[in-house]
């Protein structure tokens, strides 16, 4: 069988990941396919510095994405640069060609994969994103088809390895968010603008990648409820601990009787469960099925070979479907037709909640904060106070029965007119679904 041929657009961490495990398996691959996969075309925007394996020294290197888009002899191009802007014309002139795209995008493929998706379409191309979350673990394949069958109910997810890595190192060592932060910037876990990360920006697109694919349901980034992690210090999990739990940053997708609640935030979570291992930059997912019941992925979120890994084996079943001529292909959110929705609030969620407060110590704190939870029909559950001397900025920690989020916004932004208070409440669910 004919062999098919590649273009590579990118040749950062993933790009370079990539083309290391084509060059290197290629063997392999082809024992697999019956066919090889021939890089044809590489782009950077710099090549100076590059390396580029001797077994794809025949391939065409450029700095015009251009060029290898419009290679006669490229039938696959991967996307491998990232961002709504230069990629969107890429994948947007490849598929105008006819040509197959491969790509690790969640930005772009969270606001725009659906419409890109019909594009292939029409012109008789696909497009396949298995990097795009989770770089290491197939869970894309997994939800397509893997436990297709099932009726999900319920996922969780930890979903950036960089938050992973700060949360747990913070909670190994009882470093503070700033000190954890600036030595992942300089191992290369976070960018120099950690804003993605440390705010769950880049989680919530990979939420609403994993929400198309569970759930059928085409969902707009911007409306999942986002918090991020920089207010998590090494008090916090001094008191989860105390009460069984830990402190993850966790991708929730909840199917209710009103609808899809989905949220991106740190929550406690008890120690007993299988999320509470993760640490440092792993990610994984946890899915509850109606019928199949829990399953569990876990496995490095990123870093150049495992996404390369995805990247390889998305081109490879591309590259089958080119040769097969395959005309009904799944599709790569899992249904034939996503259906556009808003989650519902996650206002309306109720969980038991931890409220960690910083105070002005004085008589009376407890009887205020009991008055303001008791106006908003929420009650107390126990209250926890470690040893602390200082006395101008005392920590505490009141957790509550389960109530509304709505409830407990309430309440805080009631406490933060107190005028003993130092900094704003810290509310944070407490999981017990998991």
């Amino acid at each position: 069988m004919r062999d098919v041929n590649i273009g590579i657009v990118g040749l950062g961490n993933v790009g370079s990941g990539t083309m290391a495990i084509l060059a290197e398996t290629s063997d392999s691959i082809a024992q697999k396919l019956g066919f090889r996969l021939v890089v044809k075309a590489l782009c950077a925007r710099t090549i100076v510095g590059k390396q580029i394996p001797a077994a794809l020294a025949d391939a065409l290197v450029t700095t015009d994405w251009r060029e290898v888009v419009n290679h006669p002899d490229v039938e696959i191009v991967a996307e491998l640069i990232g961002g709504q802007g230069v990629a969107k014309e890429i994948i947007d002139a490849a598929l105008a060609a006819g040509k197959s795209v491969v790509t690790a995008n969640k930005e772009l493929m969270a606001a725009q994969g659906p419409a890109l998706v019909e594009v292939a379409i029409a012109h008789g191309a696909n497009i396949a994103m298995e990097a795009s979350v989770a770089g290491g673990i197939p869970v894309h394949t997994v939800l397509r088809e893997g436990i297709s069958g099932d009726r999900i109910e319920a996922f969780y997810g930890i979903l950036n390895g960089t938050s992973n890595y700060i949360l747990t190192e913070i909670e190994r060592d009882g470093t503070a968010f700033a000190d954890v932060l600036a030595e992942a910037q300089r191992l290369g876990y976070a960018e120099a603008d950690p804003t993605a990360d440390v705010d769950g920006f880049d989680a919530r697109s990979k939420l609403a990648i994993l929400a198309a694919l569970a759930f059928g349901e085409k969902i707009t980034a911007a409306d999942i409820f986002t918090e991020g992690i920089r207010r998590i210090s090494p008090i916090d999990f001094q008191y989860a601990h105390r009460l069984g739990h830990t402190i993850r940053l966790i991708c929730g997708a909840r199917l209710t009787a009103e609808g899809l609640i989905l949220s991106v935030r740190p929550a406690l979570i008890p120690e007993s469960t299988i999320l509470a291992s993760v640490k440092g930059a792993y990610n994984a997912v946890w899915v509850r099925g109606k019928y199949g019941a829990d399953t569990f992925y876990y496995g490095r979120g990123a870093g150049p070979h495992p996404t390369g890994v995805a990247v390889v084996s998305d081109l490879m079943r591309v590259a089958r479907e080119i040769r097969s001529g395959s005309p009904h292909r799944v599709s790569p959110f899992a249904h034939d037709r996503l259906e556009a929705n808003r989650p519902v609030s996650v206002l309306k969620q109720k969980r038991a909640y931890y409220l960690r407060f910083f105070v002005k110590d004085r008589p009376g704190i407890i009887a205020s904060l009991a008055s303001i939870l008791s106006a908003k029909n929420i009650s107390l559950d126990a209250v926890l106070q470690l040893p602390s001397d200082d006395k101008t900025a005392l920590p505490f920690v009141i957790t509550v029965e389960p109530t509304s989020e709505q409830s407990v916004q309430e309440a805080v932004a009631e406490m933060a007119k107190l005028d003993f208070m130092v900094e704003p409440v810290l509310a944070l669910p407490m999981e017990t679904a998991l």
